[in-house]
């Protein structure tokens, strides 16, 4: 059976309306759940795991891609309008997107990232459904050596994420490597930075950095400046409507994001989160004007939003042509694949035809329904910033303690959350940056196990890591994209000495 056969019987599965319904329904439940601070889709299709016993498994695969895509779609809400990531693909959203909320945008900048969510997720499908055989082949190449050199150029740019002092960046940066390597060590099973706490021994949730460093800190802010009269147009929503100009600072992120944030997806243990920074980063590094990041950039809301989106579909290759699961989400996916009787790898596309091309179809009318829905439903979404400031921060601070007692049901995890959240407090109080933090506890793991691996697989040799043109080229870029910011911001302190020395005279 051909491609285009495949691709006939998916769009009859998706196109039914039992396909049409269910589709609907994991996007609905998708988005409502990733607004939501602490529920992300992992829980989500965990849950609907047993729901679809008895369910035709093309339709109920349908139904869990829906939750999965859409609670990537819907978390940017909470970030953009709380400063409280629902997922932890969204957590760059809340770098530009919750300053525009702040400068009462908040209507613009939801509605610039439906917008970018859509075209992200919309394109990716189009890549999905011409190159998922092929690009099977790519993530099947990157083996541990190029995944430490690819960790190492996402380390490497965070002297892009500093507004200020670079040193700053790479002092946060460096603690939050430290953070990623509490708990057993994976290889030898030796307990590291416990201090003899079993609490520790599985190391920290990245939610409960995310909320702390983020919506705690806000919130310790946001009592801190109470009286500020600076701050009472929070409270507006502003206009939804986005001029040509928008439009035209949107399309370059959009276009651009839209494939690189599908071929990170594509890689396994890349994903969503690793995408939208990397987006971000890249956007800012090409941008004119790069101190406008940070601050409610178009060009930075949009950038992070098209990527998360884009790598969601991209994750699918691996998932559906391998069998690999790329990511947590696609792990628990990889489950109900297999309750559902279905294996997934090189004959899927061969033997069930009408699953591997059906989830692809409804993935066109899922992002449909999702900016559909999402657009009209912005005036009031938006209107959650019309609460009074005490009510809202009280919100905030519950909603952050339920989502992260909810993963574990611990305690000793909701002090972390508190701890977290006053160290988040002092590091805006002192002008330290939190994203080089969340990406080096990201990125830090996973380049830990990289090297472990490249290292036991050469026996000890640490040539392995540049034995490959891939990883030669991307420590190259590393580097650049180190020394490059550096050089710039260099520049620019001394053109601003020089015009104040000459305003001076």
């Amino acid at each position: 059976m051909g491609a285009m056969d495949g691709l006939m019987q998916g769009i009859q599965v998706a196109f039914s309306w039992q396909g049409i319904l269910f589709v609907l329904i994991g996007v609905v439940a998708g988005t409502l759940i990733g607004m939501m601070p602490g529920l992300g889709p992992i829980s989500a299709i965990a849950i609907m795991i047993p729901i679809t016993y008895g369910m035709d498994p093309s339709v109920a695969l349908v139904m869990m891609a829906g939750v999965y895509y859409g609670a990537v779609f819907g978390g940017s809400t909470s970030s953009i309008l709380l400063n409280a990531p629902g997922i932890s693909g969204t957590v760059a959203t809340s770098f530009d997107g919750y300053p525009m909320a702040q400068r009462g945008e908040a209507g613009k900048a939801l509605a610039i990232a439906a917008i970018s969510s859509f075209v992200g997720g919309t394109v990716s499908v189009v890549l999905l459904m011409l190159f998922a055989p092929a690009l099977s082949a790519v993530a099947v190449s990157f083996g541990p050596p190029q995944y430490f050199a690819l960790m190492f150029l996402g380390l490497t740019a965070i002297a892009s994420l500093s507004d200020g002092s670079t040193i700053k960046a790479l002092i946060t940066a460096t603690v939050g490597f430290m953070v990623a390597t509490i708990g057993i060590d994976g290889q030898t099973g030796t307990s590291r930075f416990t201090f003899g706490n079993p609490n520790l021994l599985e190391g920290i949730d990245f939610l409960v950095i995310a909320l702390g460093l983020f919506a705690l800190a806000e919130i310790c802010f946001l009592v801190k400046k109470r009286k500020d009269q600076s701050l009472q147009n929070q409270g507006d929503i502003g206009s939804l409507k986005l001029s040509k100009a928008d439009f035209k600072e949107m399309r370059g992120p959009m276009s651009r994001q839209s494939f690189l944030g599908f071929i990170l997806g594509v890689l396994p243990g890349a994903g969503a989160t690793i995408a939208s920074f990397i987006g971000y980063i890249s956007e800012k590094k090409i941008a004119k004007n790069p101190k406008e990041f940070g601050k409610g950039s178009i060009k930075g809301l949009s950038a992070p939003e098209t990527a998360n989106n884009a790598a969601t579909s991209g994750a699918f290759v691996p998932l559906l042509s391998l069998g690999i699961p790329g990511s947590g989400t696609t792990a628990v996916m990889l489950g109900a694949f297999l309750v559902l009787g279905i294996q997934p790898g090189p004959l899927l596309m061969a033997d069930r035809p009408e699953v591997f091309w059906g989830i692809i179809a409804s993935m066109y009318i899922g992002n449909i329904f999702l900016l559909i829905l999402n657009l009209p439903l912005i005036p009031y979404i938006a209107k959650i910033l019309k609460i009074a400031r005490p009510m809202l921060i009280s919100l905030v601070a519950i909603f952050s303690l339920i989502g992260v007692y909810a993963i574990s049901f611990s305690t000793f995890d909701l002090y972390l959350l508190l701890i977290f959240g006053f160290v988040g407090y002092l590091m805006r109080l002192f002008s330290f940056p939190a994203a080089p933090f969340i990406l080096a506890f990201i990125l830090g793991g996973m380049m830990e196990q990289s090297l472990r691996q490249s290292l036991t697989a050469a026996g000890g040799d640490m040539m392995i890591l540049i034995s490959d043109p891939v990883s030669i080229g991307l420590y190259i870029v590393s580097i650049l994209s180190f020394i490059v910011p550096i050089i710039r911001n260099r520049k620019s302190a001394q053109a601003d000495q020089t015009d104040e020395e000459s305003n001076a005279s």
